[in-house]
Parts: C-alpha cells; structure tokens; sequence
C-alpha cells in the first residue's frame, strides 16, 4: 500500500492512503489520525490500512484528488533518522579528490550518523539556507522505515522489520561538513532539514523491484529541468538495508518510526550521472583538474524520483525550489571553506 501526511495544520499531519497511481487518496480517521499512530501498533492496523488501499484501488472507495502540493512529510517528525553511505563509489571518489584513499575497513563497517529528526520538509517545501556560500547540494537516497527493531538483531531478520520504503534527498551544507568534521564530534550544522517523498510505500507493492535488501530501480535526478543523474539503486550498494539495520542495532534497539537511508546513490560510470553535486565536482577534478559545477542557487528547482517499467512514480516527485536570499550575514563562528565530502 502507499501513505501520505497531509498538511492540516497539526505538527504530525493527516495520515491518507494513497491510491497505487497517485491520483486519489483516502482519509482514515477511525484507524489512525498520523503515520507514527499506526507505526506504534503496525501488526494490529496495517490490514486495515489495506483493505482501505485494496478498496480504494478497486473503486469501492471513491476518495478525493491526491495533491502532493498538499503533504508534509510523511513522518513530519520522527524519533530517529539514520544515515549510511553504502554507496561507496561516492565515498572512494570525494576522498581521491582530496588525496586520500579509503580504508579497507570500510568495504566491512559499514559508515552511519544519526542525523535531526525533528523537521522532515515536504515534497514540495522550499530548500532554504542563509546564503549561497554554504556550499548548499541535493543528495537523492532510498529510506526505509521500520518497526520496532531488537537489540543484535541479525541482518537477515532484519530486513522483516522494514514496513516502508521512500526517497529522501538528505539536504547538505558542503561548506559546513569538513570544518565540523574536523572537530571530531559529528555533523551539527552542515546538515539541515532533509525532505521525504510524497508517499511511502510497502515493500510488497514494490515487487519485483525489491529483493535482497535493495531496490532494484534507477535513481532520477534533475536540475532545473536537466536529468543529471539516473544511476542504479540495487547495483553497487555495499550493504543491503538488513546489514545496515543491524549495524544500528548491534547496541541498542531501535523504535518503530525510524527512519534510515541509503546513502547518496552512486555508480562508477561516468554515463549514470550524480545524485549530489559534490560528486559532479569531484568526477571534474579528477577528470579535468578543476571543478565546476557550482552548487545549488536562489531560484533553482531540483527533482528527484524513481519510475517502475512502465514509467509510473512509485513514490512520487520530491520537488523543491531553493529559496537563498543571500542578505543575512553569516555567524561570525562560521570557519567555512570550500568542501568535497
């Protein structure tokens, strides 16, 4: 089945049931009011929520429009986000460009912070930053959201705990990033607000795209109306999403509701493209000697999705226009520098 949150005015939204083309959605009050609600007690309403999908896929239930102008987020707030890097052809470039070479371990440990969770934007909410020299870059991931996950859970096992799956681009600040690094402590700053697709969908729906712990579907990213990017999701990721839960969870549980992504989806060939703009930058530098593609500006419009065989959306469009204003003065605390990471 496939879920949306509808703005209405509440911090958590309206949960809907999204119609398996997007074009009709359904409220459900008398089941649950929000996604966390249904998240918390999965096994008891998630047959509700599909006989109300199977009816309104069938027609029995009419509905109304679905505009995914009107959602928040689908989990406008969640109690925890989780960010991998299981793409490590994106990790092995940024760090050549910088005259680094990556580790052996990282082929085995896999890399992971815990990032904000308390904002997720919209699909259609402005990417805002204070100005431009922030080094501001879209970065087109796959998430998975779980239920309650135990402690040492295995990764086989694993993977039956993922209950839905989305897009999100995980909004970087790649100007921030390495300073904050190098303090030794973690990203604060350098990552914002991140935005999640329209409609999140269950992993049944998503056959035969999904199997082995990763989706098998080509990642499509545009800038101002330029494809810039259309790799493979399910080929070159290191960890499937069951060796990434149990890494979170080898020391602690981990509650329903929570969210983990991907990574920046990345291939080796030049000819897949980019799903972030560091990564453009670094196949130039690497290629050319210089970079210059420049990141994100007032005015541009950045699309991400990914379409099934026949060229519909499975998830919906994250859409956003990037609002800089470029007048506010930066904090004085702000050690900025030019960053590929």
């Amino acid at each position: 089945m496939k879920l949306a949150t509808l703005k209405n005015g509440a911090r958590d939204g309206q949960l809907v049931v999204v119609s398996r083309d997007l074009s009709r959605h359904l409220v459900v009050p008398a089941i649950a009011a929000t996604l966390q609600q249904a998240l918390d007690d999965w096994t008891r309403i998630a047959p509700r929520l599909q006989a109300e999908y199977q009816a309104l896929n069938d027609g029995r239930r009419a509905g109304e429009p679905f505009d995914p102008a009107r959602c928040a987020a689908p989990l406008p707030r969640a109690y925890q986000w989780l960010d991998a890097s299981a793409y490590l052809n994106h990790v092995d470039l940024t760090r050549r460009a910088r005259g680094g070479e990556m580790p052996p371990s990282f082929l085995t440990d896999p890399l992971m912070y815990q990032g904000a969770s308390d904002d997720f934007m919209g699909p259609r909410d402005p990417i805002t930053a204070a100005s431009e020299d922030l080094g501001v870059d879209l970065e087109a991931e796959i998430v998975v959201i779980t239920d309650d996950v135990p402690l040492g859970v295995d990764a086989d096992d694993a993977l039956q705990h993922i209950v839905l799956l989305g897009l999100v681009n995980d909004v970087t600040l790649r100007n921030v990033v390495l300073p904050e690094l190098a303090k030794g402590f973690g990203f604060l700053q350098g990552k914002p607000a991140s935005a999640l697709s329209p409609v999140l969908v269950t992993p049944d729906e998503l056959q035969p795209y999904w199997r082995g712990g990763k989706l098998h579907r080509s990642m499509q990213v545009w800038l101002n109306d330029r494809l810039i990017g259309q790799p493979q999701a399910g080929e070159e990721m290191q960890f499937h999403f069951g060796e990434l839960i149990a890494h979170a969870a080898r020391t602690r549980r981990l509650g329903a509701g929570t969210l983990l992504g991907s990574g920046t989806i990345s291939n080796a060939s030049d000819a897949a493209g980019v799903c972030c703009l560091v990564e453009a930058r670094v196949r130039e530098k690497l290629r050319d000697g210089e970079m210059r593609t420049p990141f994100l500006k007032h005015g541009d419009r950045v699309r991400i999705g990914m379409r099934d065989d026949s060229g519909a959306s499975l998830f919906g469009d994250i859409d956003q226009v990037v609002e800089i204003p470029g007048t506010r003065p930066l904090p004085a605390t702000a050690a900025l520098e030019t960053a590929e990471a």
